[in-house]
Order: C-alpha cells, then structure tokens, then sequence
C-alpha cells in the first residue's frame, strides 16, 4: 500500500472516530453474514458506530507509540464507539456478546488507557452517566430534605393535637 493511500485511509479512520477516545473492540470474524449485518444493524439502532480495521492503522490513528494497546489490537479487530457514555457502549457489547457466541470480546480503551475483556465486563455492571448524575442529585438532595421533615415534623404533631382538641370541644 502506498504511503498516499495509507495518509488518505488514517484520515478517514480519524474522521470516523472524531475524536473519540473510549472505545470498545470485538472480533467479528466468526460471525456469519447474516448475524454480523443483525448485529451491525442493531448497534446502529443503539447510536453504536462499528469498524472493522487493520491493527497497526488504528493504533497509529490512536496515538499508540508505546504500544499499551498492541495486547487488545492482534487478530481480526472491529472497533466499537459512541452511544450515551462508554458504560452504556460496553453494556450493549457485552449482552451481543453473550448472545452470539462467535461474537469474540477482546477489550477496549478509556482515554487512551487499555482495558482487558474483564475490565470491559466489570465496566459494563458499573453505573451510567445518568445514574451517576441521578444519585449524586439525591445525596445533593438529601439533607435539605431532612431538615424540612426535622421541621416539619413537630409542627405536625402540633397542628394533630389542636385538631383532636378542637373536635372534643365541637361534641
């Protein structure tokens, strides 16, 4: 391959990925044509951008000098990204891959940094981005909301003893 068309198809794989730098890779190779395009399909549906990509190009285009990734790029590689967050990426990874038995998980990236295929799993069971923001929200929340039952409370108490009072006085 010439070095023009090998600086033209690095061009595109960034155009592709944009940017992006948490990533999760499979090996798709076993599948067979109808499985791969139902899998491709779906992970479309999901927002999940799936390319399948010869190692040494896409470790050059993620900046891979001291070769930490070299151990998850060998073999055939497809490279999975996008959807809501990188747990939300490995989640719908990880269920294909139960579901498809010759859909092969092999690991992925967070930042440049390299995880193995349990790391990948392990992420996948780990809370989203909108659950983190969620109970971060509510242990925001929570003592505001102690502190207007702690007031509340006895005024309650007050205002249930004023009305048994009143009602005894009515009969």
């Amino acid at each position: 391959m010439s070095r023009v068309v090998k600086e033209m198809i690095l061009q595109e794989i960034e155009n592709r990925l944009d940017g992006t730098r948490d990533l999760v890779v499979i090996d798709s190779s076993r599948l067979d044509a109808v499985s791969d395009n139902t899998f491709r399909i779906a992970m479309q549906d999901k927002g999940i951008h799936l390319l399948t990509v010869k190692n040494s190009l896409i470790r050059r285009v993620l900046g891979d000098d001291s070769g930490e990734l070299k151990q998850i790029f060998t073999g055939s590689s497809t490279v999975a990204w996008g959807g809501e967050d990188v747990v939300a990426l490995s989640r719908e990874i990880t269920g294909q891959v139960k579901g498809l038995e010759t859909l092969e998980l092999k690991g992925g990236s967070i930042e440049g940094q390299p995880l193995d295929s349990t790391a990948v799993e392990r992420l996948a069971k780990s809370p989203g981005r909108l659950e983190l923001i969620s109970i971060i929200s509510g242990q925001a929340l929570s003592p505001g909301a102690k502190l207007a039952g702690a007031l509340l409370g006895p005024g309650g108490h007050l205002a249930g003893c004023v009305k048994t009072i009143a009602d005894k006085d009515e009969e």
